[in-house]
């Protein structure tokens, strides 16, 4: 079976403490419940664990309904292990792990992990069928010799902090809400493909990032954004969708570095997204773009400006 072989790859010298979930962009409620767990299992001398999913499970029980990521699992570790969490398992959700039921599953994290206790959300499910809810997953606690503590739901603004929120403000192009609830700016990552130079001639030469069509991303429009190159952040607008005005069809993500000059073909870059400016539209000649690039570009450079004060600095 692979999930207990993937397991078995783990050896803790002690009992853990775990949390199960896919965790996915390890939002402002992520944070809040591995926050606790790290606490608690130093408290009372245990590993903190965590158990995720190389991919989201709703992928393997909805073939038809692929979900895409917020954060991927390289970024979902780094920033879990951020935390200060000890020990991160990656599990592929495979149809056969979707069929074992909650006791079984359960059993596997005994043997495999030392599992001594679960901290959970509220809404926590696991096992076919989701019938290892809370009440089930306390009756085999008592049962198999393991503790289960429920973390309330983390609110904000009186707003429940979820993953699925996330995606409807992400969707709707809304991304400073989104760094409200992720606490950190939602960010594209992608290598520099050639493009048709068209931003060149306007006078505006961009990088362009051919977009991961598992990746979240937001709706189509020009945002303010904050590019890394070499980890240094950089004032930037990206323009998100297929560029109506010349005929477009592929989506991409094209950035216009305000305060940089050099060649960025092959080079992996970070985009992080602010604010959105406008929805993307199509112009009935290059002018009239032209003239639009140069309001927005006016645009962003107040709002990165005001970002800076506030923080301190531009990241």
């Amino acid at each position: 079976m692979q999930t207990e072989e993937e397991l078995a790859k783990i050896k803790p010298q002690k009992e853990m403490l775990v949390t199960i979930g896919v965790f996915d962009g390890v939002h402002l409620g992520h944070q809040h419940l591995l926050t606790y767990l790290k606490n608690s299992a130093q408290k009372i001398g245990l590993l903190s664990g965590v158990v995720t999913f190389k991919s989201h499970p709703q992928s393997t029980l909805v073939t038809e309904r692929q979900m895409p990521w917020l954060s991927n699992l390289e970024n979902r570790a780094s920033l879990i292990r951020g935390l200060g969490i000890d020990v991160i398992v990656a599990l592929t959700f495979t149809p056969e792990l979707a069929q074992l039921a909650a006791r079984d599953f359960v059993q596997l994290l005994k043997d495999y992990l030392k599992m001594g206790g679960l901290v959970l959300g509220p809404d926590f499910a696991l096992g076919k069928n989701r019938e290892g809810d809370i009440e089930r997953l306390r009756s085999l606690g008592k049962e198999m010799g393991f503790s289960v503590e429920v973390i309330p739901s983390f609110v904000l603004n009186g707003e429940v902090v979820s993953s699925t929120t996330i995606r409807q403000a992400l969707a709707q192009g809304d991304v400073s809400r989104v760094e409200k609830l992720l606490g950190r700016p939602f960010g594209l990552s992608g290598t520099v493909i050639p493009g048709d130079k068209r931003g060149a001639v306007l006078g505006f030469p961009t990088a362009n990032l051919d977009l991961n069509p598992e990746q979240a991303s937001p709706s189509n429009g020009v945002y303010v954004t904050i590019t890394y190159i070499n980890h240094e952040p950089l004032p930037s607008i990206t323009n998100i969708g297929t560029r109506p005005t010349f005929g477009g069809e592929k989506r991409l993500a094209e950035t216009f570095l305000l305060d940089y000059e050099g060649q960025l073909m092959g080079q992996g870059l970070k985009i992080n997204l602010i604010d959105k400016l406008r929805n993307e539209k199509r112009f009935d000649n290059t002018e009239q773009l032209k003239s639009q690039i140069g309001i927005d570009i006016e645009q962003a450079k107040i709002i990165l400006h005001k970002r800076k004060g506030q923080k301190g600095n531009l990241a």
